[in-house]
């Protein structure tokens, strides 16, 4: 069976690749490492698809939510 999400992740799978080049170029060399902006594009998406009203509700779907992660917003956590 095919979730809707499926089709949405290609897309967001090509834009990002498309993109990635770009990303990789403001990383800074110093500091901590940042959070991919890969990631932090996919769960805005998540968050807007679900209605989450907050950041705090990402977070915790983030958490538990099995979906998120297949998504990929978070890579090994």
């Amino acid at each position: 069976m095919d979730h809707p999400l499926r089709a949405v992740r290609n897309l967001v799978d090509a834009a990002l690749k498309d993109l990635s080049r770009d990303f990789s170029r403001l990383y800074s060399r110093h500091g901590r490492p940042p959070i991919p902006p890969e990631w932090l594009l996919r769960a805005l998406l998540l968050q807007a698809f679900y209605t989450l009203r907050s950041e705090r509700q990402l977070i915790e779907q983030l958490d538990y939510n099995m979906l998120f992660r297949w998504f990929g917003v978070v890579d090994g956590r």
